[in-house]
């Protein structure tokens, strides 16, 4: 293999295969082949990157460099297990799989390619601002994959599975908790009548103050010194019992960490 492989497939097309895909072709590589669950989507993919495509992996072409898994965690192993390329690069992008699933069909080159970021199809994605977690199953291969990693990201972080494991679940908690939240507070602002875009300005500088502080620092509100004039209004403003009950977990967890 060379050092940077030149020809990729996606087994995947969704958000992380629509994203990877297009900053490896602006990348200068050139995409062989998606393979998805239905041609419908592995045919969109391909089309944007000017490609072949597939709905059934027993099809997937062998003359490919690297085989990127962008798939559900549950369907990972089962995939990998019907890619027969032993020749190639076998990279998956999940956050708390081990890589060892790869290890499968004679494989000789196998790893994690695993981007910290939240993706959408259709909203673009700078890489070059994406930390990306690799590791290989061999010193050799670990080089080809940091090679790749640096077309696409200015931080490439080496890091173990139990490692990524432990990041992936931080991410949830910063990223997917977050947006919930997110939705929540959206449901309860409709209620009022006023837009949701009124909580922009505050969500943005919640995010920034992180840049400079450590988030314990950052943290304010009436949860601090457990004001219960406040925390017990709001209490009695939520119908919801599963809102009511996170809503406390949130308020003693926030005043149990500022406590300490």
């Amino acid at each position: 293999m060379s050092s940077v492989p030149t020809r990729f497939t996606l087994i995947g097309a969704g958000n992380v295969a629509t994203q990877l895909g297009l900053a490896l072709q602006a990348a200068g590589m050139q995409a062989v082949e998606v393979m998805s669950r239905t041609i419908q989507s592995a045919g969109k993919l391909a089309d944007r990157l000017q490609c072949a495509c597939t709905d059934d992996i027993r099809t997937l072409r062998s003359d490919s460099e690297v085989y990127i898994y962008c798939v559900s965690d549950s369907a990972l192993e089962s995939l990998a297990q019907q890619v027969h390329a032993p020749h190639a690069l076998h990279l998956h992008t999940a956050g708390s799989m081990p890589m060892s699933l790869l290890d499968v069909n004679g494989n000789r080159h196998y790893g994690v390619f695993y981007p910290l970021q939240t993706f959408s199809k259709d909203r673009p994605a700078d890489f070059r601002h994406i930390p990306l977690l690799i590791e290989g199953n061999t010193a050799e291969t670990t080089r080809q994959i940091h090679a790749l990693a640096r077309l696409l990201s200015d931080t490439v972080v080496e890091a173990a599975s139990e490692q990524r494991c432990l990041l992936h679940l931080a991410a949830v908690f910063a990223c997917n908790f977050v947006n919930h939240q997110y939705v929540l507070a959206n449901e309860l602002i409709q209620q009022s009548g006023l837009p949701f875009e009124l909580l922009l300005p505050l969500i943005d500088e919640t995010a920034a103050k992180v840049h400079d502080m450590s988030p314990q620092t950052a943290q304010t509100g009436p949860a601090i010194r457990m004001d219960t004039n406040v925390t017990d209004r709001h209490l009695d403003m939520l119908d919801d019992p599963k809102m009511r009950q996170l809503y406390q977990l949130l308020t003693e967890s926030i005043h149990r960490h500022s406590a300490g």
